[in-house]
């Protein structure tokens, strides 16, 4: 029989007194106090931040991914005090070009902090900036070789550039200082150039600039065939806040557009992706008008200069040309000359030769003409006696022929007429007989129609009979009539009216004294 065996539970009255949740805190704290009592340099990713304008501390949100981007291994919260943010932070910007913000990577120096109402948490007291220097150029060369192996590179730098770019698509904010400058100077250029200048707006500086400027750049696409060109410029707004112009999404944009892409991003530093990506790159919005503008004028001039060296290369040509017309004029009345007169001097010497040979050439040709006429009689007569016999022959071929075709018709014709005639009077013979068939149907018809109609009115006959007034008054009936009209009805009747009684044996005249009408 098997047993059951029951476990005591235990109480926690047996153990220590249990701790409330601040002083598991309180303990933590100590711990992590005695733990890590020193400053620490720390690699992370800052995934959020959030200035305090007001009071001017600056709180963190730090990441670590590992090598998987897409995987995260860690996460904390730090806080930069006012004391330290105003320098580390403008140390930071000077050093970097940008100022600390989302997705950069930073190595910095914190003491860990546990407080029993916020829990753990980073307190950095410094940040080395040499670190995200090194990560963001190593971000952008990795950037630079994916662009280099999708062919996006050079791929922009490739495209023809107008030798007038006068239709122009703009990528920048339309309320952007930069954006004003640039329609300014190409608007009012002193050589009265003209240009056609279409806004795409975009954001162009902080975080969501890098998906804005590729929607920009995707529409002008679109719309290809419209412009010359892209002019990618920046609004305005800080120097340092340039970080997107190094984003693949960006450069991507550029390097897949169908047209060329001029930059002028507005910095001095080393020159962002965007502009090594780019077709041509410029500082300023005023640097690409200006450019754009010299670009016109020598394209202007590089006209005017043709037009000159044509001009004079076909005055060069005209007279070298005037001046070989007039020697070749001059050599070709020379060379006429020279020919006429030796013609002149041909027929003289054939007039003289033909004064001598007149009458014995028409002697041989009166002799050729009469041998030909001998010839062409002869050979007439043969053909002439040719022609007869062949004629004879067939005109004999002809009759013969045309007698057998006339007797086999005729034999023919006698045939179908044979077939006619028979068939004629079988077909008469056949309507003979219908007729016949249909004469004898058509007396009995009519015996029977006359008979009917005998005896039909033989019943008239006798229902006018039964009907006659004159028997309907021997078996006892009357007619009484008011003013010659039969009775049928007290209707009608008045007093003093006279009615006319018939019999069979005599006529009552009665006058009406009483109408007594009966109920239906």
């Amino acid at each position: 029989m098997s047993q059951i065996f029951f476990r005591q539970t235990v109480t926690y009255e047996e153990f220590q007194t249990p701790l409330s949740l601040y002083e598991l805190h309180q303990q933590i704290r100590d711990e992590l106090e005695v733990a890590f009592p020193e400053n620490y340099w720390v690699v992370a990713e800052v995934a959020q931040i959030s200035p305090d304008r007001r009071k001017g501390h600056c709180y963190l949100t730090l990441v670590d991914k590992g090598e998987d981007a897409r995987q995260m291994l860690a996460q904390a919260r730090a806080t930069i005090w006012s004391a330290r943010f105003q320098t580390l932070g403008r140390h930071f910007e000077e050093r970097t070009g940008q100022p600390l913000k989302a997705g950069l990577k930073i190595l910095f120096q914190a003491q860990v902090r546990f407080h029993e109402l916020y829990g753990l948490s980073l307190d950095i007291v410094n940040i080395d900036p040499n670190y995200t220097i090194g990560d963001l150029a190593r971000q952008r060369q990795e950037t630079l070789k994916r662009l280099e192996g999708e062919g996006l590179l050079e791929a922009n730098k490739a495209l023809d550039l107008a030798l007038v770019p006068q239709r122009l698509a703009i990528v920048s904010s339309a309320t952007a200082a930069g954006y004003q400058d640039f329609v300014h100077q190409l608007k009012g250029n002193s050589f009265g150039y003209t240009f056609s200048t279409t806004l795409f707006p975009a954001t162009v500086q902080g975080n969501e600039a890098p998906a804005s400027i590729k929607r920009a750049m995707a529409l002008v696409a679109k719309y290809q065939e419209r412009f010359d060109a892209i002019v990618l410029i920046r609004g305005g707004g800080s120097q340092t806040d340039l970080s997107c112009f190094d984003d693949y999404t960006v450069a991507a944009a550029i390097g897949h557009s169908p047209l060329p892409v001029l930059t002028g991003i507005g910095h001095e530093r080393d020159e962002s992706i965007a502009d090594i990506v780019a077709h041509t790159r410029l500082k300023t919005p005023t640097a690409v008008a200006n450019f754009l503008i010299d670009r016109f004028r020598e394209t202007e001039e590089h006209t005017e200069g043709l037009l000159d060296s044509i001009r004079m290369f076909a005055a060069q040509q005209m007279k070298l040309t005037g001046d070989k017309l007039e020697r070749l004029s001059l050599r070709f009345t020379n060379q006429t000359k020279e020919l006429l007169q030796t013609n002149k001097d041909k027929l003289e010497q054939l007039s003289r030769g033909l004064l001598l040979k007149p009458r014995s050439y028409l002697e041989a040709q009166k002799h050729q003409v009469s041998d030909l006429e001998k010839d062409i009689s002869a050979n007439t007569k043969d053909l002439l006696h040719t022609r007869k016999s062949h004629l004879q022959e067939l005109s004999v071929c002809v009759e013969g022929k045309s007698q057998r075709y006339l007797h086999m018709k005729e034999h023919e014709l006698n045939h179908l007429v044979h077939c006619l005639e028979t068939e004629a009077n079988g077909k008469l013979k056949q309507e003979q007989l219908s007729f016949t068939k249909y004469s004898d149907k058509v007396g009995y018809c009519v015996q029977q129609k006359v008979q009917n109609e005998k005896h039909r009115l033989r019943l008239l006959e006798m229902s006018i009979e039964a009907n006659n007034p004159e028997k309907l008054l021997l078996r006892g009936y009357t007619l009484t009539l008011v003013n010659g009209k039969i009775i049928k009805s007290t209707k009608g009747i008045k007093d003093g009216d006279v009615i006319v009684t018939k019999m069979q044996d005599g006529t009552l005249h009665s006058k009406v004294v009483t109408i007594n009408h009966h109920d239906k």
